[in-house]
């Protein structure tokens, strides 16, 4: 009976994370009454880039910045470029002529207090955060200020797109962020998204609240500062951000390792970072967020309790389990693990390589997940970045 609930719970728990809450979402926004629509206006910002060690591409995303369809004297570009040790700060500074400004001291304390300091700096009334490795979209800007016309609104955050290069990581990538992107469509329509990627958010400068802590995952707590104080998230689609995804699926396990170890971080630190005056919000965090921090720990439950279930069972099998579907469900949970192996060592640049890399994606995600689970109760987690390849 303990096995057969052990198995039926990680089964569940795996569903109702990739499939039942994007679906409950889904019908919830359906039947949700709409937010009224937004007018453009166009407020002074500032468009802050946060660059540490990027002289390869700094001089292409100020290019595109200053490309951007806004008006130039409502836009404050600012380059954070703490710690770097290349020519990123002298690359800034040919730009002066045009207007860039760079806030640069020698220390490197980690992203989130690299914009706590360049925060003094800005002067606008809605602060882009940025990275230097992405390109915006012409428009992003305006798409991006658009929801600030409704007062509620305190932030918004836009679409990332992976530039597919022909590799299996890319084309699995960017069917991750296409996902990902329907949720926080949904999420928005309800009432907020309640995630982010850091190199497209936007906030009021007003609500700006600087952390107490040393925070890894600085556009969840960007967020999460939002939804506390009373304001909505809006996710703007239209808003694109490009970037290549990392060289090697190595190197993203890497980079995911670092973000989960923060959202460990982050459930940790829940009774000071959650808006619980918010119950629908605090649904949406525990089930978009919180539940694919535990699912790692579910395939495992899930794989084990299945063996043990084939091995010791056939007198006494509960809660709609018999022998032929326990053997059936562990060919597919051994087969979806052989698919992942192959993926793993191959890259066939054709359709059969990205139905391999499909399983190989998931697997790789789960095991960042359990090794920044690691990292963060050995304490071994740190709010400075180890720069990926890409």
């Amino acid at each position: 009976m303990i096995l057969s609930t052990l198995f039926w719970l990680s089964f569940l728990l795996i569903f109702y994370t990739y499939i039942g809450y994007p679906i409950l979402i889904t019908i919830f926004a359906y039947f949700w009454k709409k937010h009224k629509p937004y007018f453009q206006t166009l407020p002074h910002i500032t468009f802050m880039i946060v660059a540490y060690n990027e002289e390869d591409c700094i001089s292409k995303k100020l290019d595109n910045t200053l490309s951007l369809d806004y008006p130039r004297e409502k836009l404050q570009i600012l380059v954070v470029a703490d710690g770097s040790t290349d020519k990123t700060p002298h690359i800034v500074n040919t730009y002066q002529d045009r207007g860039i400004e760079l806030a640069y001291i020698p220390e490197r304390n980690g992203k989130l207090a690299a914009i706590v300091r360049a925060m003094q700096f800005a002067r606008g009334e809605i602060v882009v955060f940025s990275d230097a490795n992405n390109m915006y979209d012409s428009q992003s800007i305006r798409e991006l200020i658009l929801p600030f016309s409704d007062s509620k609104v305190g932030g918004t955050t836009g679409a990332k797109l992976i530039i597919e290069d022909g590799r299996d990581l890319s084309s699995a990538e960017g069917l991750y962020w296409k996902y990902e992107s329907w949720i926080k469509t949904q999420e928005s329509e309800i009432d907020s998204c309640i995630s982010a990627v850091g190199e497209i958010i936007t906030i009021r400068k007003a609500l700006f609240s600087p952390p107490i802590e040393k925070i890894i995952l600085d556009d969840q707590y960007l967020i999460l500062s939002i939804l506390r104080q009373g304001y909505r998230m809006v996710y703007t689609p239209k808003a694109r951000s490009f970037e290549y995804v990392s060289a090697t699926a190595e190197d993203e396990v890497e980079r995911r390792t670092r973000i989960n170890a923060g959202l460990y971080q982050t459930m940790f630190m829940s009774n000071t970072m959650l808006p619980f005056k918010r119950p629908l919000l605090i649904w949406q965090i525990i089930s978009h967020k919180y539940f694919r921090a535990i699912v790692p720990f579910a395939f495992i439950f899930l794989f084990f309790s299945n063996i043990l279930l084939v091995v010791l069972q056939p007198q006494n099998i509960y809660l709609g389990l018999n022998a032929n579907l326990l053997l059936l469900f562990l060919c597919l949970q051994v087969g979806f693990y052989i698919i992942a192996f192959i993926g793993n060592i191959l890259n066939l640049n054709n359709k059969i390589g990205k139905l391999f890399y499909l399983p190989t994606f998931l697997v790789n995600s789960n095991l960042a997940t359990l090794m920044g689970f690691y990292k963060f109760i050995t304490n071994q987690h740190t709010p400075l970045w180890k720069r990926v390849r890409r």
